[in-house]
């Protein structure tokens, strides 16, 4: 039996120098991405609020002279015909819109801040009114 006296590997202090710089590399990393996630929900509810959501209450509003009251159930009124529409070309939406946080959108029309149209806005993280609220107006 001939034995090898050449063997070529990593010793356990090179792994070791391995992991620890790894491990340093994700320790400053780790900190710049936590709040990414919030900031990514914060955004695509925004975009729900200035387009998404808000064409499909233009497109209502085209069809029927004006926008779903919150009597003939908001939002809903997007997705199957209320009674107070005389021209409903919909469904406008496809599903009942949720916002990234898992809440429905909370709409009001005629609105209390947009007097002449809606508002429209979500709660955002803490799901209570407060400043982190995403709204179209302001």
């Amino acid at each position: 039996m001939k034995v090898c006296k050449n063997k070529k590997g990593f010793t356990l202090i090179e792994l070791m120098l391995v992991v620890i710089i790894i491990g340093a590399l994700v320790a400053m990393v780790m900190p710049r991405l936590a709040g990414r996630s919030e900031q990514a929900k914060a955004g695509a509810a925004q975009a729900d609020i200035s387009a998404n959501i808000a064409t499909a209450l233009k497109l209502y509003e085209l069809d029927n002279g004006q926008y779903p009251s919150s009597s003939d159930g908001g939002l809903t009124a997007l997705m199957t015909k209320p009674a107070s529409a005389n021209n409903w070309n919909g469904p406008y939406i496809e599903k009942k819109p949720i916002d990234p946080w898992g809440r429905e959108y909370q709409y009001k029309s005629p609105g209390a801040h947009r007097t002449y149209d809606y508002d429209l806005f979500s709660l955002g993280h803490d799901g209570q009114e407060s400043p982190d609220d995403i709204k179209n107006w302001e």
